[in-house]
């Protein structure tokens, strides 16, 4: 399972793209060097193998020995100082990301650590591998090699921002905040697996797992609850259930400094950071200050940068992309443009289906609906030919099913029996259809897309509406974000207006950022632009994502995507006890997702598309699972200066 903190999507949308569940490992494409020598494995009473780690992978590789000096791909050397400043776009009225309640401010939990590392904001840390974890609060960590338990050995040293030490009585005491006031289906889904959390030092904490279920994220599930102060806590009353502009204090890296409400918001260094020296953090987190800039909307953010309100800014919009930066400032090369590259897969965002609705209940009338989205027309014509049409929800990757499912894949779904499909095991995996680029409205598939809607029992009446047998109209309401780029907002509006050309009564709802949370977390809408996290690997946070067992109320499933097949497969997932067997249930989960039809995917970039004042420098190799631009980039001084010297910067 994702760390605990990200999974609060609604506040921290930018972390949904790194779930910690879908980390898979290096699939051997990643070279990984196998050092279980470096796991010392001894016998307890005779018969137990415990195994004793300064890091925890599944399957126990570590590309990292317990001496690691630094992290491959950072500078040792980057000099600390400077600013880094982004636009957002929205608004925010509490510091507190992990309730229900209120809008949280971007980063706002970036104070915030926990006994296993990760880089600012929820990236990946070590960002040159996936799956593995290093000791941030925990120096080291001990399991019984069934994974029974875990114990975590916390650094003597770590310290929160007010000076008390963090201790196994604070990790204890977050662990069972986020149970008590945290949202309903992560403490289902986590007194499930996690029965039982002892305290057995001030500095030492043991948690027990369930017997009889996967050991699938577990270990790494509380490795990443955060570190709450209790103290704190116990003394304000506090919740975590609530909307407020106050933050307890943190043992990060950053410190919150100073706020104004919808406007901006500065995380700044702590100059007494107690982990500064660990091998993990050496050359990160380089920036003294940390600058979000809140802006009405999407153009307004844009001239903003290019206007010097902030520095760095990473570009989605393929038209501002490709005819937007023209200012001087680009021109005499104090604004740089950059294609970096990007080796995680695609997000898998698009215009999903509330599956709970009765009019979505037929697939025919979700195949009619997606039919009416033409990639070729909207990239050619709206985008400048930049994208690629994307399929998969594990775009890119070893994992991605293709084809006719063969070999390991086909013996795992005839495994499961009559649940699957026949078609799913003989057909090729779904990818999207083709339109014409030529024109908006491709007749041919509207002549498909009408024929369904006929099949499904909803005939156009001598209005032009489809109706079914009882009468009803067919009404589909789309929710969909005001401050959204224009581009964005021209491809969505096209694609109703296909959508009305079929007969369906079709309303593009924009509401405000507010509105748009609210409507969101109450899955109020027929249609809603939105994202899943990329699929890489196996971990239980499938469940709240994909599963049945959360439905109805996840956050994290906007579809409300209830399968027995999926369910089937991710209890099979779980259960993978080689690279080998997760890969190939992956495959066959990423095949069974777009079976579903819970989505109309539409696009994806294969680079990252990052402009910023020339002041910013980075590792000449980035790694593949993440930019960094928070985390080990580093700021030059000299450059700075001359930028502010010619004007190009206040």
């Amino acid at each position: 399972m994702r760390k605990t903190q990200n999974q609060y999507k609604a506040q921290a949308r930018a972390q949904a793209a790194r779930d910690r569940t879908t980390r898979w490992g290096a699939l051997g494409i990643l070279g990984l060097i196998i050092t279980l020598a470096l796991a010392s494995m001894v016998r307890a009473d005779g018969h137990e193998t415990i195994i004793k780690s300064h890091g925890f992978s599944f399957y126990g590789d570590l590309k990292y020995a317990e001496d690691y000096p630094h992290f491959d791909y950072v500078n040792p050397d980057a000099p600390k100082g400077g600013e880094i400043s982004l636009g957002t776009v929205g608004t925010f009225d509490s510091l507190n990301p992990y309730s229900r309640k209120g809008r949280g401010a971007a980063l706002s939990s970036v104070m915030y650590e926990s006994l296993l590392g990760e880089g600012v904001n929820g990236a990946p840390a070590p960002a040159d591998v996936y799956g593995e974890y290093y000791g941030l609060l925990a120096e080291r960590l001990e399991y019984d090699e069934g994974k029974n338990w875990v114990i975590f050995h916390m650094r003597p040293e770590a310290r929160f921002s007010d000076g008390t030490p963090v201790t196994a009585h604070d990790i204890e005491f977050s662990h069972n905040l986020l149970l008590d006031q945290g949202l309903k289906s992560y403490g289902d889904a986590v007194r499930k697996r996690i029965p039982k959390v002892e305290v057995l030092s001030d500095h030492s904490i043991k948690f027990y797992f369930t017997e009889g279920i996967s050991r699938r994220s577990l270990i790494d599930q509380v490795g990443f609850v955060p570190a709450w102060s209790k103290k704190w806590y116990e003394e304000t009353g506090a919740r975590l259930d609530e909307s407020r502009l106050t933050t307890s204090p943190g043992s990060g890296p950053y410190m919150l400094d100073s706020f104004d409400v919808n406007r901006r918001i500065i995380y700044k260094r702590n100059p007494d950071y107690w982990g500064n020296d660990l091998p993990l953090n050496v050359g990160r987190n380089n920036f003294d200050t940390i600058r979000i800039e809140y802006f009405g909307d999407a153009e307004a953010a844009f001239q903003g940068f290019l206007a010097g309100e902030f520095t760095y800014r990473t570009e989605n919009d393929s038209k501002k992309w490709a005819t937007g930066y023209t200012s001087p400032k680009v021109e005499s090369g104090a604004i740089v443009q950059r294609e970096l590259r990007d080796g995680t897969p695609a997000t898998p965002s698009g215009i999903i289906f509330n599956l709970n609705r009765p009019v979505f209940a037929d697939k025919r009338v979700r195949e009619a609906v997606s039919l009416a989205y033409n990639f070729e027309w909207t990239n050619a014509s709206l985008q400048y030919g930049l994208f690629k049409p994307r399929s998969s929800f594990s775009q890119g990757t070893p994992v991605m099913a293709n084809g006719v499912p063969e070999g390991a894949e086909l013996e795992f779904l005839q495994s499961l029996g009559d649940i699957v499909p026949p078609e799913m095991l003989t057909e090729e995996a779904r990818v999207p259809h083709t339109s014409s680029e030529e024109r908006l409205f491709d007749r041919r598939n509207a002549r498909k897309a009408m024929a369904l809607l006929d099949e499904a029992g909803w005939a156009v009446g001598d209005d032009g509406i489809r109706r079914n047998a009882d009468g009803t109209p067919l009404k589909i309401n789309f929710l969909f974000n005001s401050s959204s780029p224009d581009t964005l907002s021209g491809a969505m509006e096209n694609f109703v207006s296909n959508v009305q050309k079929l007969g369906i009564d079709i309303t593009l709802e924009k509401v405000d950022p507010s509105q748009y949370t609210s409507r969101e977390r109450d899955r109020d809408y027929d249609l809603v632009y939105d994202a899943y996290p990329a699929i890489l690997g196996v971990g239980t946070g499938f469940r709240q994502f994909f599963g049945s067992e959360a439905s109805e109320f996840s956050l994290f499933n906007p579809a409300g995507l209830a399968s027995p097949m999926v369910d089937a497969i991710i209890d099979a997932a779980l259960e993978a006890q080689t690279r080998e067997e997760e890969t190939t249930a992956v495959m066959a989960l990423d095949r069974a997702l777009r079976h579903e039809l819970i989505m109309i995917p539409l696009w994806y970039k294969p680079n990252h598309w990052v402009a910023f004042y020339d002041m910013y420098e980075f590792p000449d190799v980035l790694p593949p699972y993440a930019l960094g631009q928070l985390d080990f980039w580093w700021y030059n001084e000299e450059k700075a200066a001359a930028l502010k010297a010619s004007g190009a910067l206040r």
